[in-house]
């Protein structure tokens, strides 16, 4: 009898979920805490993702982040049911199917034809009276809720296509959104855009060519409460690097005002990024900020016309970063926290309310473009030669391509663009998609890497060069060009079709060698890219590069800028300074940034920093240098290395670096970083700088300053010396005595053991590392420092160069062998070929 009422009890119950479920499929409206993620079907990506995180994630508290909640502003889903009883009401589905007989994308003229007509087929059409009066009193219920007078509960309203944002499709950008919507009317009118937009030109070709019937695919409206973003800032948010695929970093882009203009890629934004692992620990894991140009906001426009309006951006705005460095880390926590729940990285839109000064969470959805890719192949594109180059910009992705260049200025040209040719315009406009994805690549005056254009060519695999400033005016149509993204973070238009390659890498079933292969570094730029190569982390990570590439200025000039008496040059240090507190902060916080990069890319691996091995002729060239370099008749053996750092002409200036390396390590939390000393001639000379970095923050178990307090688990500073002069070599016990490892510098040791001008092309042919005095210094060094319990590397092209140099290397036992990027494959493979011809 038991059994018998249990079963009734079950059967009752799963009536009455079977009921509630038809309810919800049926309701024309549901509010945010009604629906999550599996609602898809019902609401669409936009507004299931929006259900989801308010249920999930704004109510209670991060375990990962304790005392964390994400804060979503509240609304309701106009449901893809209230959509389908509007297309059929009102008799729309038989006119568009009728309209769309026979439509050829690729016919432009046509494909805006069909599309004009079947928009204006909807516009036209009206609410049955059941839905529109469900909307009025959904509308009035949501002023009540958030206990404001109806008249003035401003929404925003946002198309959300039951097929948008799966994980393996994006349609994203496909539908449009409208801001600053009040009342009844401006909300109706809203709603059948936002539908009338799932026949936008591009949606429509965007469905055909990916074969999703029109009326499988329905269409859901979002209507949610305003963010004063007008007032105050907005942007997106990725959880990886968009170029690259690396995981471990939050991508963030800001400007000031509503959010449209960072999305469509009307101005270039501020870009920062935060790395996860660290930020997890606590740590403010602040490792980028790049200051955009902001030219230009959206804000609400005054009553009787259009809900927002396009102004310019003052120039002390433009000149300071949108989000301060607490602001910057609650996005990347709130970031982490998403990705965290949907188990997969994010595409997330915030906006920073100017009136409350709250941070929102306004949309969410899988990223699509790095999560399709996979496979064991690393694909690599290289330049083979270089030309003028027309206009730089922000590079998006990392391939090349070429065509003829075709500029187009408005959608009244997008009829005469010919498959292959290379797009240019002021910024792609999503109408344009059609277009987009027969062009070999995309060049455009503005927007940033997460604007509309960025977006689609990641989607469509072509290279794009965005926010040139100078792209429509220095590259002409008609004329050959090639646009190349695989060069960094700055992309190229060069003038002609030069000459690349595409080298693919099979990393199936790799195996590393016995000896420890590590990387040699210079660039932030690329080092995401290159962190998938197998590896055991950055054996060299130069200073130099960012030093020349990113802050450009001799340290000297900033730290003696107020004494500067040339106004030009001052004006100079000015504009590269902007957005920064100090002269200073600018040097250790860009530095640190690019150390930052560096010790992320590989992290947990060790990354051994170089400090700077400028030599004074190479000072020299860098804003303001010549003012404080000396002429030297050979600067190769003059002022470098660790003769400069506690000389009292440069000592201020090592004090930055040691003051950006404690602000990667302590703040930013990247323990993985060491340190090294270039060309350091004496061990007295080698205690001169230790104590020097003491002095600035980075005590070392040599020179002991301070006691460690017994909680502080930091791990110590391990500082190496480059063992690149004889006198290194000879004196391996004193040098050990000092320093936790030695990198062979080769090129600086076969310099100094036969007398060599490294600079000089007439002696060049005399010897190289395979000499045997060079030879005999390195298997002394690894010999006699093994004996006292240090690790020995090498830094160079050698063994990569000279198969049977490896095998010399490995047949003495050195520790590691750091190699360029594109050469580790292949020397590793010659590695390895050696190990085994002894036997490892």
């Amino acid at each position: 009898m038991f059994n018998l009422f249990k079963t009734k009890a079950k059967g009752k119950a799963r009536e009455e979920a079977a009921q509630k479920d038809s309810a919800r499929a049926s309701a024309h409206i549901l509010w945010f805490d009604e629906i999550g993620k599996e609602d898809i079907p019902l609401v669409g990506g936009k507004n299931a993702n929006l259900g989801e995180m308010y249920q999930n994630l704004a109510q209670t508290e991060s375990k990962a982040f304790p005392g964390e909640k994400i804060c979503v502003p509240f609304g309701f889903a106009v449901t893809a049911a209230a959509y389908r009883h509007f297309i059929q009401a009102s008799g729309l589905e038989e006119k568009i199917r009728e309209i769309l007989e026979g439509l050829d994308t690729g016919n432009i003229p046509q494909l805006e034809a069909k599309g004009q007509q079947v928009r204006h087929e909807i516009l036209a059409a009206a609410f049955p009276e059941d839905l529109e009066k469900e909307i009025k009193e959904a509308y009035d219920r949501l002023a009540e809720k958030l206990k404001l007078d109806k008249s003035q509960l401003d929404v925003a309203v946002r198309s959300s296509a039951t097929a948008e944002d799966l994980p393996d499709a994006s349609f994203a950008g496909q539908q449009e959104s409208y801001l600053n919507i009040k009342g009844h009317y401006e909300l109706l009118e809203a709603i059948k855009k936002c539908i009338s937009s799932l026949f936008t030109n591009r949606a429509i070709s965007y469905r055909v060519d990916r074969n999703f019937d029109h009326f499988k695919i329905a269409l859901s409206v979002a209507v949610q409460k305003m963010v004063r973003s007008d007032r105050g800032a907005s942007g997106v948010m990725f959880t990886l690097d968009t170029e690259s695929g690396f995981r471990n970093v939050v991508l963030i882009n800001a400007s000031w005002g509503l959010g449209e203009f960072v999305v469509k890629g009307v101005v270039t934004p501020d870009e920062y990024m935060v790395f996860k692992p660290t930020l997890a620990k606590g740590f403010k894991s602040i490792i980028e900020k790049k200051l955009g140009s902001k030219e230009k906001k959206l804000i609400y426009a005054g009553e009787g016309v259009s809900p927002t309006k396009e102004v310019p951006v003052t120039e002390e705005d433009r000149d300071r970063f949108v989000l301060s460095d607490e602001q910057i880390l609650q996005l990347s926590r709130w970031g982490a926290i998403i990705e965290e729940h949907y188990g997969r990285p994010m595409d997330i839109e915030w906006a920073f309310d100017g009136f409350t000064g709250e941070l929102f969470i306004v949309q969410a959805r899988p990223e699509t473009v790095q999560a399709r890719k996979g496979g064991q192949i690393l694909e690599e594109y290289v330049m083979l030669e270089k030309g003028k180059v027309l206009c730089r910009g922000a590079a998006v992705g990392a391939k090349i391509g070429q065509g003829m260049a075709h500029f187009i200025k408005d959608a009244g040209q997008i009829s005469e663009f010919k498959p292959g040719e290379v797009l240019v315009t002021e910024i792609t406009d999503p109408d344009w998609e059609p277009i987009m994805k027969m062009a070999s690549a995309i060049v455009t005056n503005s927007g940033g890497r997460t604007s509309h254009a960025a977006i689609v060519s990641r989607e469509l695999g072509i290279p794009a060069v965005v926010g040139c400033g100078n792209a429509t005016e220095a590259v002409q149509t008609g004329r050959p060009v090639t646009v190349c993204c695989a060069e960094g973070e700055q992309g190229k238009v060069y003038e002609d079709l030069l000459k690349f390659e595409v080298q693919k890498h099979d990393l199936t079933g790799f195996k590393p060698p016995q000896t420890e292969i590590k990387m040699i570094v210079a660039d932030p730029e690329l080092v995401f890219g290159y962190s998938f190569i197998p590896n055991k982390g950055v054996g060299l990570a130069r200073e130099e590069f960012i030093i020349s590439n990113f802050i450009k200025i001799h340290p000297n000039a900033l730290i003696n800028y107020d004494k500067l008496a040339d106004a030009k040059l001052k004006e100079q240090i000015d504009e590269l300074t902007a957005g920064y507190q100090s002269k200073l902060d600018f040097y250790v916080h860009k530095l640190a940034y690019g150390i930052g990069i560096l010790a992320a890319a590989y992290y947990p691996h060790e990354v051994i920093l170089r400090f700077s091995d400028f030599k004074t002729n190479e000072y020299a060239n860098l804003i303001g240098g010549k003012l404080y370099e000396p002429e030297e008749e050979n600067p190769m053996l003059g002022w470098r290395g660790a003769s400069r750092y506690y000389d009292p002409n440069f000592e201020q200036a090592f004090a930055l670096e040691c003051q950006a390396v404690k602000k990667v390590r302590e703040e930013m939390g990247l323990w993985n970083l060491k340190t090294m000393i270039p060309f350091c001639r004496t061990p007295e000379e080698g205690k001169k700088v230790l104590e020097v970095m003491a002095k600035n923050g980075l005590p070392h178990k040599h020179i002991k300053t301070r006691e460690l307090a017994s909680h502080d688990l930091r791990p110590e500073l391990e500082v190496w010396v480059m063992a690149e002069i004889p006198s290194n070599i000879l004196l391996v016990e004193e040098f050990g005595a000092l320093f936790d490892g030695f990198s062979i510098g080769s090129n600086d040791l076969t310099q100094c053991t036969l007398g060599l001008d490294r600079d000089s092309k007439i002696v060049a042919h005399v010897g190289n590392e395979k000499n045997e005095a060079v030879k005999k210094l390195i298997k002394d060094l690894i010999s006699r420092a093994h004996k006292i319990g240090l690790k020995v590397g090498i830094c160079g092209q050698g063994p990569s160069d000279f198969p049977d140099f490896a095998e010399f290397l490995v047949r003495e036992g050195i520790d590691s062998i750091s190699l360029n990027p594109d050469t580790v494959l292949k020397a590793t493979l010659k590695i390895k070929e050696a190990e085994e011809k002894m036997g490892k």
